[in-house]
């Protein structure tokens, strides 16, 4: 009875769990029509200012969003036993280097032509604080996980079936190659160098299938270190940056056409917002494709958990005695991602049948948006948190060569499987 009563406890007391219910508190007020607005931000050129304008529409949304957002967030953190004084100290100051990141990510060069979405400023402005200015008042609010789970589930309901079926089969093929291929290479390649199995399983699962996404969906299966999970994702937005502008630039450099660019974009780059800004940078069809290529492989993320809490289950850490059970995998099981999954069937088999493509859309508009700002403080904490001097400690570098020969494995597997698929010469493109 007591672990049964414990079992039905985590429902209120992790972080998970929280994020699931957080994200369907705003989905759910969002399709009501409850809440209608979202803290968007307008594109400037010389004067930054005019990010915010105008001023009395902009000033209050904003005002709401931080006050809704910190009083929503806190519940979740009282109910885990987190200090709420410090958490709220961070957060407000979270929340306003998020406001920077938007208004710097909303200049115009800088966003449409340079592809620098608000997510990479707030890594940058992040990294400086905490490596430059050795910052560390905030770092009560830096609630990375909790963000970026929140802000999945949140993803989940923008990944409609529809948009699936516009790359067709040839999509999942290439995700699942991908992973399959790629995953078995950089577990390989970790053995061979002795890295702990755990972060072995973390960085492999970041590099073939998602990227920040599935190292924190793979960390919970597998029960990883937070300090494995820190430096993984870390170490994916690193790498992200150099990737989103030199891609773009090799695949003009050589003539590729937007869909197999589109195609290698979002199968290689680990971070959705990078691959938007990758596509982005090369063309419209690029973006489009990069960003299904994405979501197909963001779907991916709750095989590979149930995948990896079954074998670590059965194989891993199972004693000779013990029988394994389905209660254990579900334990280990990242609950975020039923609520991924949850809001992408709500999504497209229930809004979209009754509201229509235009009244879901409408929806998503502002769900998107706050979809974003989730990402972005998320992207801000790990700023915050990251320390380079602590992150070259780690591994004795053997990780980051674990993860960035895996990532080159990656980029060269992708763009040839990319060129057989959707370049037209083997098969008809789909696109």
């Amino acid at each position: 009875m007591a672990a049964k009563g414990s079992e039905w406890s985590t429902l209120w007391k992790t972080e998970d769990w929280w994020a699931v219910w957080m994200a369907f508190f705003i989905l759910i007020i969002a399709s009501l029509g409850i809440l209608t607005v979202a803290p968007s931000l307008r594109t400037w050129i010389y004067d930054p200012f005019k990010a915010l304008q105008p001023y009395d529409t902009v000033l209050p949304i904003l005002l709401g969003a931080l006050v809704g957002m910190a009083v929503l967030t806190s519940i979740a953190c009282a109910a885990m036993k987190v200090d709420l004084k410090k958490y709220l100290v961070g957060f407000v100051g979270i929340f306003f280097l998020t406001v920077l990141a938007f208004i710097l990510g909303q200049q115009q060069t800088i966003s449409r032509e340079w592809g620098f979405a608000p997510v990479l400023w707030a890594l940058f402005i992040g990294l400086f604080l905490s490596n430059v200015l050795n910052v560390r008042a905030l770092s009560g609010g830096t609630k990375t996980e909790m963000f970026i789970k929140t802000g999945l589930v949140l993803l989940g309901a923008e990944i409609l079936f529809s948009i699936l079926l516009k790359a067709g089969s040839f999509g999942m093929i290439q995700a699942g190659l991908v992973i399959v291929i790629v995953y078995w290479f950089a577990v390989w390649l970790g053995n061979k160098v002795g890295l702990e199995r755990s972060f072995n399983h973390v960085l492999a699962a970041a590099v073939s299938v998602c990227g920040v996404s599935a190292a924190i969906a793979a960390g919970g299966a597998v029960k990883g270190k937070p300090s494995e999970i820190s430096y993984t994702v870390s170490i994916v937005l690193l790498c992200a940056m150099p990737m989103l502008i030199f891609m773009p630039l090799a695949a003009k450099l050589f003539g590729m056409s937007e869909v197999v660019t589109g195609a290698w974009l979002g199968g290689t780059i680990d971070t959705t917002g990078a691959v938007v800004a990758a596509g982005a940078i090369y063309g419209q069809t690029a973006m489009e494709i990069a960003s299904i290529i994405k979501m197909t492989q963001n779907v991916m993320i709750g095989l590979l958990a149930f995948a990896l809490a079954s074998f670590w289950v059965v194989k891993v850490e199972r004693k000779p005695e013990e029988t394994p059970s389905l209660i254990e995998i579900w334990t280990r099981f990242p609950k975020f991602i039923v609520g991924f999954l949850i809001a992408s069937i709500f999504f497209s088999l229930v809004l979209i049948p009754n509201l229509g493509e235009t009244g879901t859309n409408a929806i998503l508009d502002v769900t998107k948006v706050y979809r974003e700002w989730f990402f972005t403080m998320a992207f801000v904490s790990i700023g915050l948190d990251t320390r380079f001097m602590e992150l070259v400690k780690i591994g004795g570098g053997k990780p980051a060569f674990v993860f960035i020969t895996a990532q080159l494995f990656n980029v060269l597997l992708v763009l040839l499987i990319a060129w057989i698929l959707f370049s037209g010469t083997f098969f008809p493109s789909p696109v």
